[in-house]
């Protein structure tokens, strides 16, 4: 029984970076019917923003300020590369995030360079102890920072202008620009909120560990992530993430029991789930179902 309590803790750890990566994407695809791949490298930005930060003005401003930093490139690269796409096909605009993407890993990864980074957290991988379990504090700082992330979007969404503007546009964005929302200053938005949310998932994924250019690869795990939660639900996004990284941890635990299966077997768990998932639900568990009139 421990052992099945620590890995649901470590799931839900890890389950949370999962939730703020997926956010990032359907936060963009809510405002812009666009899925932006260039988030996994908003995230190694983030990430390695911080390692340079911590050392000057400590690890709890380097965050922010990384994830500040990070929402504005995102920012950047929305004004320049994904508006004047505006009316594209929605492909043509995915396949530029892509290659934002590829561009910006370059360049973050001749700041990586040789030496080994770290984002200087204060956890490590100590634990925390509660009778017979134990649970890493980096772990249980994730499933925090994501609450309180989750919580202050809900309340952004739901009571600021801009945040309604946003659930308008998302709504129906002809009939927001009638009613004198930007939908152009809501795309904006939507990106600089999806930098900083990787960055901040960047940050709790590498936490105890090292910074390489490979850590971008953990973000792709949040497409099945929205896939399964639906690409256009919030909370989907966050049960999605909680819901694969538990399923995860839980075979990487087990998998080992079943010779057959052998020891990798949770990294391809995320995608099965998002198969069985819409082999019964194809909009995802939260997804709205669009009907078409003919």
């Amino acid at each position: 029984m421990t052992e099945l309590i620590e890995s649901l803790l470590r799931g839900l750890g890890t389950g949370s970076v999962y939730a703020l990566l997926a956010l990032g994407f359907v936060i963009i695809y809510k405002a812009t019917r666009v899925i932006s791949f260039a988030q996994p490298a908003f995230m190694l930005a983030g990430v390695v923003a911080v390692t340079y930060l911590t050392p000057t003005v400590g690890f709890w401003a380097a965050v922010p300020l990384a994830a500040a930093g990070t929402g504005l490139l995102a920012l950047g690269v929305e004004r320049t590369a994904v508006r004047p796409m505006v009316g594209r096909p929605a492909f043509v605009v995915a396949i530029i995030t892509l290659g934002v993407d590829v561009a910006v890993r370059v360049v973050v990864n001749a700041f990586i360079g040789l030496d080994v980074r770290h984002v200087g957290d204060p956890w490590g991988l100590r634990t925390l102890a509660v009778g017979p379990v134990e649970m890493q504090q980096r772990h249980l700082a994730a499933v925090v920072a994501a609450a309180l992330l989750v919580a202050g979007l809900f309340a952004f969404f739901r009571y600021t202008r801009t945040g309604l503007a946003m659930r308008a546009a998302a709504l129906d964005q002809e009939a927001a620009l009638a009613h004198g929302v930007s939908v152009g200053a809501v795309f904006a938005v939507s990106w600089a909120l999806a930098g900083g949310l990787a960055a901040v998932a960047g940050t709790f994924a590498a936490a105890g560990g090292s910074v390489d250019g490979a850590l971008w690869l953990i973000a792709l795990t949040a497409l099945p992530v929205i896939i399964l939660g639906g690409l256009d639900s919030l909370p989907g996004a966050v049960v999605g993430g909680l819901a694969v990284g538990v399923l995860q941890e839980l075979t990487a635990t087990y998998a080992n029991d079943v010779a057959w299966l052998g020891g990798n077997v949770s990294v391809i768990t995320p995608y099965v789930l998002m198969l069985v998932v819409l082999l019964v639900r194809p909009y995802g568990l939260f997804g709205t179902r669009e009907v078409e009139r003919v």
